[in-house]
């Protein structure tokens, strides 16, 4: 099934709803999710977060009458054999409030946000604050368009592409960036850079990076042990930067026996094409119910890295 906003005006007014109510939630890992979900009085929604948040079914009388009247709207709203549904969740960095696809993320088109996300966007603020102003940047494959948007607020001037082969994506992008009150972020369909004219001061991701036997598009990295794609954005983004430009990539890399294979497979491109870069481990051990699934037997962690390059001028 394809997922789609009905009325992006009613999700942007949604989302000025939740956020005039005092609306926060920070989004957890999927098993934490489940376990949340399965405590003794969870199994429905009593308020807005146990709705947009934790995804939970609820009854009518669960949220005000306009908020249950936008999600209809939005097409935000579904009936299941428990009680209504939220088809949307919404997440807060800050003061910004982004909206991604509800729990659990099934769907080929899903739009995943969670403590990856974050270390994301902690990471890519860190870098801004030593960037020179860029003035045209690319987010490869935006989902939700939290780094788009993110780039387009620090930086006014410039105009933040969110680009995705997703198209629930880019409706969703859209309607955050709105939301964000940031005007410079259009949103294009594009295989990494492949559909996209001309040259970028500024390129960033967080793509996928989960060898996922399903080829989920928002979980699925590719070979590697899924660094394939994290592999294919390096190259392509390298290739499109301007003189001076800068890439900023957060992914996930598998370690198997002490060896980075996504950090040998890149070095060599790093070394010719740019005049200064760095790889540093965010977080040595993410995603280690992961080790369980097929495809990952000779693997000792998943780390999360940051790789910050700069091609020369």
């Amino acid at each position: 099934m394809t997922s789609t906003i009905h009325d992006p005006d009613a999700l942007l007014a949604l989302g000025q709803a939740l956020q005039g109510a005092g609306y926060r939630f920070v989004t957890v890992t999927p098993a934490t999710h489940r376990r949340v979900n399965d405590r003794p009085g969870n199994a429905h929604a009593n308020d807005l977060r146990g709705v947009f948040g934790w995804s939970r079914p609820f009854r009518e009388d669960a949220v005000p009458a306009a908020i249950l009247d936008l999600m209809r709207r939005a097409g935000a709203l579904r009936e299941t054999k428990n009680g209504l549904c939220a088809t949307v969740r919404a997440s807060t960095i800050g003061e910004r409030l982004y909206f991604h696809s509800a729990f659990p993320t099934h769907a080929d088109d899903a739009v995943f946000f969670g403590p990856d996300t974050y270390r994301y966007i902690a990471a890519l603020k860190r870098s801004m604050e030593t960037l020179a102003p860029p003035q045209r940047a690319v987010d490869i494959g935006a989902g939700s368009g939290a780094g788009a948007i993110e780039v387009a607020c620090r930086f006014p001037g410039c105009e933040a592409v969110g680009a995705d082969i997703n198209d629930y994506a880019l409706e969703l992008t859209a309607v955050n960036a709105r939301l964000a009150g940031a005007a410079n972020v259009p949103t294009a369909h594009s295989d990494l850079l492949n559909d996209l004219d001309g040259g970028f001061d500024l390129a960033l991701s967080n793509p996928p990076y989960i060898l996922d036997p399903a080829k989920l598009r928002y979980r699925h990295g590719g070979d590697m042990h899924g660094a394939g794609l994290s592999v294919s954005i390096v190259d392509a983004a390298l290739a499109r930067l301007n003189p001076g430009g800068s890439l900023l990539l957060y992914t996930g890399i598998a370690i198997v026996d002490g060896r980075d294979a996504f950090l040998e497979t890149v070095r060599p491109t790093l070394d010719a094409r740019c005049a200064s870069w760095t790889y540093e481990e965010l977080d040595p051990d993410i995603f280690g119910g992961q080790l369980g699934c097929e495809g990952y037997e000779d693997v000792e962690r998943i780390a999360a890295v940051w790789v910050r390059a700069t091609v020369r001028g």
